[in-house]
């Protein structure tokens, strides 16, 4: 019998959880951050449609490419952010309260949004949760902090 975990343990190393499409799925949506556009093409290939988003200033603005994995906002070559609706275990239409449950003290809140710091990456990062009139996860946006 205690010869048996090591076995399970080895199979989980060996065989990857693989999504349907055959690529290993990635439970970190964080980690599409920093994604060239070759990159992000070779892995999620032709986007579903692409689109501008408009900044307060000109150097704000944005190209978007709109994914059934969410919406990859481009500065220069690179995935800055990220739009999700689903991410860290919480869910569009989930009550704020859920996030500062999950999360803690934000940086920054408001009936608006709520802003977390994202640790453990090469460049500061950021989570935010954007909230409807009820008070609920409307969207969920990760991104490079320092952009």
């Amino acid at each position: 019998m205690r010869y048996c975990l090591p076995a399970v343990l080895s199979l989980i190393v060996i065989f990857p959880v693989w999504s349907q499409t055959g690529q290993p799925q990635n439970t970190d949506p964080a980690l599409h951050i920093g994604l060239t556009l070759t990159e992000l093409i070779g892995r999620f290939g032709v986007p579903n449609s692409v689109y501008s988003s408009r900044g307060l200033q000109e150097w704000q603005d944005d190209v978007v490419f709109v994914y059934n994995a969410g919406e990859f906002y481009i500065f220069k070559d690179r995935v800055w952010q990220l739009g999700v609706t689903s991410a860290y275990l919480i869910r569009a239409g989930d009550p704020g309260p859920a996030v500062f449950l999950s999360f803690g003290e934000a940086l920054y809140s408001s009936p608006e949004c709520a802003v977390f710091t994202l640790n453990g990456y090469n460049w500061p990062m950021a989570l935010r949760f954007n909230f409807n009139a009820e008070g609920r996860v409307e969207m969920i946006f990760i991104y490079r902090s320092d952009l």
